[in-house]
């Protein structure tokens, strides 16, 4: 098969990076995510898993990919799937009182990990590993100092989006 590569953009930053599908190494993930393509949502900044933007969207795959290619310590650059039913809703999370997002449907969470020292645990369920389904192959440096920005400056209003792209 040939390399296949998405793009992941923050939208309001103008800033973009493209990513490596690891269709060996995650396959059904991967294929879910390139057959949905378009994706995109209000983005997110990791609370506890440490340098990690996110978007959450409602389910796309005709039949989740189950686990594969399964990680809770993330290295800058890969891509997560994750997926989450009802967990969300705690307060803890810091979602707006009212709109905890998935309160009664699965969400997927497509997530960008950045930097290093990324550990993937939640104090209501434990250990939350993801699906690696891609990596970052070129503009890992500018979307990192924007990913930062989103945690120092502000998430609201900005769109983490996914769609197709050329190597």
């Amino acid at each position: 098969m040939t390399d296949r590569f998405i793009s992941v953009r923050l939208e309001q930053r103008d800033v973009t990076a493209v990513a490596r599908l690891l269709d060996d190494e995650a396959p059904r993930t991967a294929a879910a995510v390139w057959d949905a393509l378009p994706l995109g949502g209000q983005v997110y900044h990791g609370k506890f898993a440490r340098n990690e933007i996110y978007a959450l969207l409602p389910s796309f795959a005709p039949a989740e990919p189950g686990p594969e290619n399964t990680t809770v310590t993330p290295i800058p650059g890969d891509l997560c799937y994750f997926t989450f039913d009802g967990v969300l809703t705690n307060p803890a999370y810091g979602y707006e009182s009212g709109s905890a997002p998935g309160e009664h449907q699965l969400l997927i969470d497509l997530a960008v990990f950045y930097g290093r020292n990324n550990l993937l645990v939640n104090g209501d369920v434990g250990w939350v590993p993801g699906n690696v389904f891609a990596t970052i192959v070129s503009g890992l440096d500018e979307f990192a100092a924007a990913c930062n920005d989103v945690w120092m400056g502000g998430a609201r209003g900005e769109v983490l989006s996914y769609a197709r792209a050329s190597g």
